[in-house]
């Protein structure tokens, strides 16, 4: 019903920079939190960031200071910029979403990942 489409991961060095996108769509009659996770090898998979519809977010410890998350609710679209990058911050990142299909059914959805890979 709902599909999540990340874009936007790649190699970087050390220090770099790189945004990720997320577009959500299908049937959707609004969302309401968006976020993105991430999971190394051997690691579970953790909470980077989130946002919800009306903007309030919140970081992993990790990532504060140096990775923002935005959204535009008009395309239905959540953004990760993430800088000065870290080879710990290596990682397939994935999307989330909490989608109302209908103005009562919840459902939650997942992107496909994609792969951040931060060179030293």
């Amino acid at each position: 019903q709902v599909q999540l489409v990340e874009s936007g991961g790649g190699l970087v060095q050390a220090g770099g920079s790189l945004r990720l996108s997320c577009a959500a769509s299908g049937r959707i009659f609004s969302i309401k939190t968006m976020g993105w996770y991430r999971q190394a090898p051997g690691n579970q998979r953790e909470l980077v960031a989130a946002i919800t519809r009306s903007g309030s977010t919140d970081y992993a410890d990790s990532v504060k200071g140096r990775f923002t998350i935005s959204r535009d609710n008009a395309k239905n679209t959540v953004y990760l910029q993430m800088n000065s990058l870290k080879p710990e911050d290596t990682a397939v990142y994935y999307c989330n979403a909490h989608v109302l299909t209908t103005p009562l059914v919840e459902v939650g959805s997942w992107g496909q990942g994609t792969q951040v890979t931060v060179s030293s």
